[in-house]
């Protein structure tokens, strides 16, 4: 096994991420997979002030990971509470005049970002682990039917991309990368 390069950071001896490979079936592993990516951004937050939270580190991006935790807050309540579960709740940092607040809106304090982002994974959790991979809810758009198994497979492709940017991001604040 070669050495790992130095520029790249070992993990962390109290990283809580599991390894998702070793998840089993496809419901396990589906769900294991999203959980490290939750638990990926999580890290990427971890250890920095709160005001460095909302920089702007990659100009000229508006992403900061503040925005991006408003972001993936938004998208679980979308995707989980109203598209999957029809729950009927208000959308998450938006706005018709200006559909990217959740990006850009970066006003309000972090930490209330990072506990309104987990307040919504812990609802997400509780509807994926009372349904079926082949339960079925509406698509508000389009009316068709959107499976639990889509949704899980679709947040997992919304994290992952958010995840390169949180990298970046990180990076450019304090030289972290890696995790």
């Amino acid at each position: 096994m070669a050495d790992t390069p130095q520029f790249y950071s070992p993990r962390l001896a109290d990283d809580p991420r599991g390894n998702p490979l070793e998840a089993g079936g496809e419901r396990e592993t589906l769900t294991a997979f999203l959980d490290w990516h939750r638990s990926t951004l999580e890290l990427k937050c971890a250890g920095l002030e709160a005001g460095r939270l909302s920089e702007r580190a990659v100009p000229p991006s508006d992403l900061s990971l503040h925005g991006l935790l408003r972001h993936l807050a938004a998208g679980e309540r979308w995707w989980f509470r109203i598209r999957f579960a029809g729950e009927n709740v208000p959308l998450l940092h938006y706005a018709d005049d200006d559909p990217d607040r959740d990006f850009r809106g970066t006003g309000g304090d972090p930490a209330e970002a990072l506990k309104g982002w987990r307040r919504e994974v812990d609802r997400s959790r509780e509807i994926v682990a009372a349904a079926a991979l082949d339960d079925a809810g509406i698509r508000k758009r389009t009316g068709d039917p959107v499976s639990l198994r889509a949704v899980l497979v679709h947040m997992i492709a919304e994290y992952a991309r958010h995840n390169g940017h949180a990298d970046l991001l990180r990076e450019r604040l304090d030289g972290s990368i890696g995790m």
